[in-house]
């Protein structure tokens, strides 16, 4: 019986799973295709993440371009390259993730803990306490 379908197997007949392309064999070796609608949002989940992480990257050049008068030019540097190196964090993260949540859902094994969100909610908390010092000093 063939168990991503329920269906019998036939012999010499392909199943679904050698259907697949060798990346998403290589990527994602065993388990079952998951419902596409799960896989499409995890892949929805994923892009949010990396709009974040785009997000803090422009921050940085953004602050590192437009804050002269504000900040010195060392301080100001560590703060752009901190917002920079957060953004590429949470980037990798989020590739993690994704990559976790569907190994995940082909084992159907229960979701992983989201590690990222602590650690970016950590982050965030930091920074905001570090800039409000450096504003009101």
């Amino acid at each position: 019986m063939n168990d991503s379908t329920g269906e019998l197997a036939v012999p010499g007949e392909d199943t679904p799973d050698d259907e697949r392309g060798r990346l998403s064999r290589t990527v994602f070796p065993g388990g079952t295709e998951p419902d596409p609608r799960f896989t499409l949002a995890n892949e929805r989940t994923f892009l949010a993440w990396i709009r974040t992480a785009l997000a803090f990257i422009a921050g940085g050049i953004a602050f590192e371009a437009l804050t002269g008068s504000a900040f010195e030019g060392p301080l100001r540097l560590v703060i752009s390259m901190l917002l920079v190196v957060f953004g590429l964090l949470i980037a990798a993260g989020a590739a993690v993730r994704w990559w976790r949540v569907e190994q995940s859902m082909r084992r159907r094994r229960p979701l992983p803990v989201p590690l990222i969100v602590p650690v970016m909610s950590a982050g965030l908390t930091a920074a905001v306490v570090v800039l409000i010092v450096l504003v009101f000093r």
